[in-house]
């Protein structure tokens, strides 16, 4: 086959004088044979050849469905009877499933429906469904003249895109119609009997590249993690030691001021080891601990209830890192008193079903600002440059419950591209019931802050289903070749995209 091939080649180059595009010509061919062919050729010097790359796109499975039974908006739009009564939202779902939602957002935006109480009507008399017209469009051209349509089908997974390579080819210097067998080793027979003389070699390419050696490669959550690093280092944050990943309830908990009955220390939520199941003893403090959550104090009353020393010796994973926080604001409490920030990035574990968002073992970030004479508005100025670093430069507060912060809020940052306001993390300041048994004194204050680092790393690099970016459904070649982010530039579905082409190529 592959003599024949070069023949072939050889032969359409001497009829026509060149090739244009080798897909056109040899149509049942594969790229690989093309390419084999042409190396061949070009080592004799009998063609020269150029690499044609074209981008060909094809519709997803689902955006064959929508090409053959219409769009999910005009679908939806045309379940929609006119008049003022409509069809009610229960019963689009029942006809529709999952499709129903999609179709609504789009049908709403496209201003052809609108909600009215628990129903759905119509806002216009007929449609064009242009998305099924576009996806006509890329089904029999391969492409769309308006790339920004490409880019929204892509975006709803209705296509995909793959790179289709040829060769355009002339002929070389010593091009001929005859196949000449060249030799590559020059032998001990050849000198002896003179064959040398009249041998062809095979030319040494020097210029090629070796075989790349494997070796091991940083994980996109990992290169995410050192950019988070680098901003708190920049800021003036030591980093925590996160080495102690079993923890007693009472650090986990008890020193948080997360009462005992409270449902996170439940088994559903949280792992408990089995064997040892408890800790020997607890630190010296924790009668302090003891009495403020039983009658109070620094202005508090307390749980009021029978706090258990046998429920804090408990061991479990660590379900934050909140309690390397708390084991580093105790040591500062043992020492006069200076200000202080403090970070760790590491992983935690929740007793959570696993899905396409949640699960069982993440990343947790946090940071800590030890001082005096801080107020809330000074936790909101800290936030304010620190997410700026990241790109996000709107930020909104909601009021929020943490057992061990007060006042507490959650974090929302405006993304651009999705449109929206999207929440980023949790903070607040610690509770004096939880700084003073820790050893802090009277007037110290203590900011708190912390986000998951599996979330900007899936929109870093646009991974919808966190499954796919930990665990053993990692594509392994994303991880080779997944490009290190960039915070800084901002947390864009841009750099997303620019992210995964390498695992599209």
């Amino acid at each position: 086959m592959s003599e024949n091939l070069r023949l072939e080649i050889l032969n359409k180059l001497n009829a026509e004088g060149s090739i244009g595009n080798t897909s056109a010509i040899f149509k049942d061919v594969s790229v690989e044979s093309i390419i084999g062919a042409l190396k061949s050729l070009e080592i004799q010097e009998k063609v020269e050849y150029k690499t044609l790359s074209t981008e060909v796109w094809s519709l997803e499975a689902e955006g064959q469905d929508q090409l053959d039974n219409g769009s999910y908006e005009a679908q939806i739009f045309d379940a929609v009877p006119a008049g003022d009564q409509g069809i009610s939202i229960d019963e689009l779902k029942a006809k529709f499933g999952n499709k129903a939602n999609l179709g609504q957002g789009k049908g709403f935006k496209n201003k052809w429906i609108k909600k009215a109480g628990n129903n759905i009507v119509r806002l216009v008399s007929e449609i064009v469904d242009q998305t099924r017209a576009d996806l006509e469009v890329v089904k029999n051209t391969g492409t769309h003249p308006n790339k920004d349509v490409l880019k929204d089908l892509k975006r709803r997974s209705l296509v995909k895109s793959a790179k289709l390579l040829s060769y355009a080819v002339s002929k070389g210097q010593k091009f001929s119609t005859e196949l000449t067998k060249q030799s590559t080793d020059l032998t001990a027979e050849m000198l002896q009997n003179g064959q040398w003389k009249s041998a062809e070699f095979k030319k040494f390419n020097f210029d090629s590249l070796g075989v790349n050696p494997e070796g091991g490669n940083l994980h996109p959550v990992m290169k995410v993690r050192e950019e988070f690093r680098q901003i708190f280092l920049q800021m003036g944050f030591e980093e925590m030691a996160t080495n102690d990943f079993v923890e007693t309830a009472f650090w986990n908990f008890d020193t948080l001021y997360v009462p005992q009955q409270h449902p996170a220390r439940d088994l559903q939520d949280t792992f408990f080891i089995k064997d040892p199941a408890q800790s020997k003893e607890l630190p010296g403090f924790w009668q302090s601990v003891k009495a403020v959550h039983e009658e109070g104090g620094y202005g508090s009353i307390g749980y009021r209830y029978p706090w258990s020393e046998a429920e804090a010796r408990k061991l479990v994973l660590r379900t934050h890192t909140t309690s390397v926080s708390s084991h580093v604001l105790n040591k500062l409490g043992q020492e006069p008193y200076r200000p202080a920030k403090y970070f760790s990035i590491d992983r935690v574990y929740r007793n959570e079903t696993t899905d396409r968002t949640h699960l069982a073992e993440f990343h947790q970030i946090e940071g800590v600002i030890v001082d005096k004479n801080m107020s809330l508005g000074s936790l909101i100025d800290f936030l304010d440059q620190f997410f700026r670093k990241m790109g996000l430069e709107k930020l909104r507060f909601k009021p929020a419950y943490n057992p061990y912060t007060e006042p507490s809020m959650e974090i929302f940052a405006w993304h651009e591209d999705f449109g929206k306001w999207i929440e980023i993390g949790n903070s607040g300041m610690f509770r004096p019931e939880m700084l003073r048994p820790l050893g802090l004194e009277e007037g110290v204050q203590v900011a708190g802050f912390g986000l998951s680092l599996e979330r900007p790393t899936m929109i870093m690099y646009e991974i919808t289903d966190i499954r796919n970016l930990v665990g053993h459904g990692v594509d392994l070649g994303f991880v080779k070749s997944g490009p290190a982010c960039r915070l800084n530039k901002g947390i864009t579905r841009e750099s997303a995209h620019a992210a995964r082409k390498p695992e599209a190529a």
